[in-house]
């Protein structure tokens, strides 16, 4: 299919609290090098803000970050701060906190509740805003059975001001229902595309989707390759859907993302401007319910 000029509106909107905002998002992750995080070739700066600039030009605004998405000379803030500012009324921009890296780059530990405030203030800081649209508490798996502590701190940020509206990532149902009987949740983002998916996460969605909750998946285009880089392996179903559209798989994943639900939304990043053009004109891709049927197959075989 043809990317050109085809708008994120393609893909319908969603409301995040009272934010409404396209279900083609942006994910600011890859603006900061080759590979995730602090490996790999440093982006070019002007090239990561031409990508910025574009998505907005192009209708997305819903751009998902974090003061951890940093390389060895580049900051997603920062990027975003330099490609945007002064923000359009419209542009919601989502942070996330709780893991913490050193300046080495290397994960130094996570965060106590009573240390989530600066992790607020240094995106705030970062991005030249003086409240944050939408930010996630990310669970740790390994040490967080409960998310009540941490959760509430950021409730009490939100009472504050200095937040709008407040999601969790990383979490099973047990998480959402704890969260919610501390403050709203307008959103959860956790791992999920097609092919990969955890024992727990279908039944999340689906949960998100009848309580009027956005389900944002990260890694929906990567698959396997996670953080990584997107997945060259597909499977053979997606490659010839792919080729019954004019499509590329990735095109092919980011459509069967937003076809599991109105209430789930997308957010692939790139660095590449062609890239994000052919992410955000996915949006226009229709799928028909036996290619549905199909790729849920493929889906389902990765259990």
């Amino acid at each position: 299919m043809t990317s050109h000029m085809i708008t994120a509106d393609a893909a319908g909107t969603w409301t995040l609290g009272d934010l409404t905002v396209s279900r083609i998002g942006f994910g600011a992750m890859r603006l900061t090098g080759s590979a995730a995080f602090h490996h790999g070739t440093p982006s070019d700066r002007d090239r990561s803000i031409a990508v910025l600039r574009k998505a907005v030009e192009l209708g997305v605004n819903h751009i998902d970050t974090a003061a951890f998405y940093f390389s060895s000379l580049r900051s997603a803030n920062e990027l975003i701060n330099s490609a945007l500012a002064p923000y359009t009324d419209d542009l919601v921009i989502a942070a996330k906190v709780g893991p913490l890296r050193d300046y080495s780059g290397e994960w130094a530990a996570w965060a106590r509740p009573d240390q989530l405030r600066g992790h607020v203030e240094e995106n705030l800081r970062q991005l030249g805003r003086d409240h944050l649209d939408l930010v996630y508490l990310r669970r740790s798996e390994q040490r967080w059975d409960s998310i009540a502590e941490h959760f509430g701190a950021l409730a009490e940020l939100r009472e504050a001001g200095l937040v709008r509206h407040l999601g969790i990532s990383g979490v099973e149902p047990r998480h959402l229902a704890e969260a919610q009987a501390i403050a709203p949740v307008v959103s959860v983002q956790n791992r999920y595309g097609l092919g990969h998916h955890a024992p727990d996460t279908d039944e999340l969605m689906r949960i998100c989707g009848e309580q009027g909750i956005a389900f944002v998946p990260f890694f929906a285009v990567a698959g396997a390759g996670g953080a990584k880089a997107a997945s060259t392996d597909h499977d053979e179903e997606v490659l010839a859907i792919a080729r019954a559209h004019d499509a590329s798989p990735s095109q092919v994943r980011i459509a069967w993302t937003l076809h599991q639900g109105p209430h789930v939304l997308a957010i692939p990043g790139t660095g590449n401007p062609d890239h994000l053009a052919e992410n955000v004109a996915a949006g226009a891709l229709r799928l028909t319910a036996d290619e549905l049927d199909r790729l849920n197959a493929v889906h389902n075989k990765a259990d």
